[in-house]
């Protein structure tokens, strides 16, 4: 049942891939709700602002009311979103869901690994803090899938649907252990490893989780120590980077506009629906694969050669459309855009897009854990309007071509990066890790504890 926290970012990918299938919808003839191309992109922005508010209320619910009651509060507004969206006489209403859809799915993406992190056993905790990125994708290809094809409210029930499910089961869930123990409650604590581990010895676990949440809670706790503090300022700069590295690597442009991104690629090979589709299943295929390599191959491995591989990618990519639109004849080689994006949906999701999210829940103490990942998500989301804005301007104004030259040199700095800075954190306890940041030399040998 540990899946079930992470069912409402199934909605929540339906929410991020939204614009794409949508907007052209939205500015055709039979539009439902009459938009305007300027207002269309003012769409994508405003769940990322909405993201960006929603930060000072995440940092306070997922430490005040828990781990588990975020994810409840965050399903319960979504399903309002829904109805909204669906029942909205103008774009007005829909600016004010796609707000709140931000605020919502902020407080998800840092609660959801939050929580899964603190009661997965450690030998799978990346796997099972990767889900919920499979449960984005799952949604991206839902609304990829039928938005262009049903009527426009359809999708709406469909994505309330699954946030009511969240609602109705995830209930039943325990809260986590570490939380439990953090507002010092142990013997709820203890009940809920036991749910979490039935028919096992839970004395030895519980002891090192009482240890580290004691040790860490001992340590300062304040806004400013995850600068005074070396482990947390390493922390706060790897997320600073990764989440950079991956909305540079253009994966918010591509998923808010792949269907305007390929029409302006002049591929006659394929429909951009169908195109959209396929892309987005190749990206869950490539995560699956991921999921299930992150705790094998280890972090490192993956986001050195996703990032590489993204790069050459966006690369190409830039090329095409610098050859385009310098009059250069392309008809001849317009599918390379299609299979392009599709070997990007392939390398993305098997290192840059999944890990990050692993390493956030991983590299914060318990004391800021909250506020660290709270952080991390608002730089994720300023990296996010960051890179929409520059693409709107460099297309708007220059040519497509620039932005792409930009992701593509962002993704050859994330590769260095990970090589030179990012420790190795599989197979490790949370423990461990902040050993490892703090550079302590004399940290427990993962052999011994694995």
């Amino acid at each position: 049942m540990k899946e079930f926290s992470t069912l409402a970012a199934i909605s929540d990918g339906m929410q991020y891939g939204w614009t794409a299938p949508v907007i052209p919808i939205l500015l055709g003839p039979d539009s439902p709700v009459k938009t305007t191309k300027s207002q269309a992109e003012w769409l994508e922005t405003l769940l990322m602002l909405g993201s960006f508010c929603g930060l000072s209320s995440t940092i306070y619910f997922v430490d005040k009311i828990g781990r588990k009651k975020s994810l409840l509060l965050s399903s319960f507004v979504t399903l309002l979103i829904w109805i909204l969206t669906a029942v909205a006489p103008s774009i007005e209403y829909i600016f004010v869901a796609r707000a709140f859809a931000g605020a919502a799915g902020d407080m998800a993406f840092v609660a959801a690994p939050m929580y899964i992190a603190e009661i997965a056993d450690k030998k799978i905790r990346g796997f099972l803090s990767s889900i919920i990125y499979l449960m984005m994708l799952v949604g991206i290809i839902i609304i990829y899938s039928v938005a262009p094809y049903i009527p426009f409210y359809a999708h709406c029930i469909l994505g309330g649907s699954l946030v009511l499910v969240e609602l109705i089961i995830f209930p039943f869930m325990p809260e986590s252990p570490y939380y439990l123990l953090y507002k010092n409650k142990p013997e709820a604590a203890r009940k809920s490893l036991q749910w979490l581990r039935p028919n096992q010895n839970i004395d030895k676990e519980l002891e090192d989780i009482k240890a580290a949440v004691e040790r860490q809670v001992s340590e300062r706790g304040r806004p400013q120590d995850l600068i005074m503090v070396k482990s947390n300022r390493k922390a706060i700069l790897i997320m600073a980077i990764l989440n950079g590295a991956q909305h540079f690597s253009s994966v918010s442009v591509i998923l808010m506009n792949l269907h305007l991104i390929l029409e302006a690629a002049g591929s006659i090979y394929i429909d951009s629906s169908i195109a959209a589709i396929i892309f987005s299943v190749i990206m869950f295929l490539a995560a699956t694969t991921a999921s299930f390599a992150i705790d094998k191959y280890g972090r490192k491995t993956l986001l050195t050669t996703s990032s590489i591989l993204t790069g050459l990618c966006l690369l190409v990519i830039a090329i095409y459309f610098t050859l385009k639109n310098t009059g250069y004849d392309v008809e001849s080689i317009s599918w390379i855009p299609i299979v392009t994006v599709m070997l990007y949906a392939c390398s993305f999701k098997l290192g840059l897009g999944m890990v990050p999210i692993v390493l956030t829940a991983e590299l914060f103490p318990t004391k800021m854990k909250a506020l660290g990942m709270t952080l991390a998500d608002g730089m994720y989301v300023i990296f996010a309007i960051l890179s929409l804005q520059i693409y709107q301007h460099l297309s708007n104004n220059f040519g497509i071509q620039y932005p792409f030259f930009i992701f593509s040199g962002s993704c050859f700095f994330a590769a260095l990066f990970t090589i030179l800075f990012i420790p190795e954190t599989k197979g490790k306890t949370l423990e461990e890790i902040q050993f490892i940041l703090k550079g302590d030399k004399g940290q427990p040998n993962p052999k011994d504890r694995a």
